[in-house]
């Protein structure tokens, strides 16, 4: 047994089931919209009532499920009008950053942590991306030294992790279906980098503008491209 799988196993049982949780739903494998049992997920992850207790806990304090009086607890719908709002708090926030980020950024750190979607397509490559992307802007906004904004980003892109998620990989992206999309993305943030190390206030801000409107576009297809789309409403079938 490796150290790591060693390490893994050690880790007390509420944050592996944790960890189950938040990746499938992060996935989509526990679909937005879908009711849940603590029954039930005991016996999909074949754990105890404890740690999976005190896991859908922490993921109702992260707002990714709610619990329901007398019928278990649901999977956070995602909604059109969620999208948007999270998408246009990115656009008032992010090219701010970027500006604030000029000539206070190790451009060599932004560049080691920066990874292409779909760089690798292993078992695990969505969400070793989903923590890179995490990583880079956040690195961003490290970089202005202003804890408040770095905390609003941290958050934003925890809320944001499962659209993130379904924009970028579809059920057959190992088959190369979405190859444009992932070096699009790739090619933005190649634009952030180097406008942030050639000093450009403003470049740099359009950047993260163009970033963003793109990850919003990709996102919003995928949504459109679903039955049950209403605004207001579960924007995912609830399987």
């Amino acid at each position: 047994m490796s150290v790591l799988h060693t390490a893994l196993h050690n880790r007390p049982l509420g944050d592996r089931a944790y960890d189950a949780l938040r990746r499938d739903i992060i996935r989509c494998a526990l679909s937005p919209g879908a009711q849940v049992t603590e029954s039930g997920v005991c016996d999909r992850y074949r754990m105890g009532k404890a740690p999976v207790r005190a896991a859908l806990m922490r993921l109702s304090q992260e707002g990714l499920v709610r619990a329901v009086p007398r019928h278990g607890y649901l999977i956070a719908p995602i909604t059109l009008k969620s999208v948007q709002d999270l998408f246009e708090l990115r656009l008032v926030v992010e090219p701010g950053i970027a500006r604030l980020a000029i000539g206070r950024i190790d451009v060599a750190d932004l560049r080691r942590v920066n990874v292409a979607p779909g760089a690798s397509r292993g078992e695990q490559a969505e969400l070793a991306f989903l923590k890179a992307n995490r990583d880079f802007h956040l690195a961003i906004a490290a970089a202005t030294g202003n804890q408040r904004l770095y905390a609003m980003m941290a958050q934003l892109l925890d809320d944001m992790a499962r659209l993130l998620h379904l924009g970028l990989f579809s059920p057959d992206w190992r088959g190369g279906s979405m190859r444009a999309a992932h070096e699009s993305q790739a090619s933005q943030h190649e634009d952030l980098i180097r406008a942030l190390a050639e000093g450009d206030a403003a470049a740099a801000a359009n950047a993260a503008r163009v970033h963003i409107e793109e990850s919003r576009a990709l996102v919003m297809k995928v949504l459109h491209s679903q039955d049950s789309v209403t605004i207001g409403r579960v924007a995912w079938p609830t399987r």
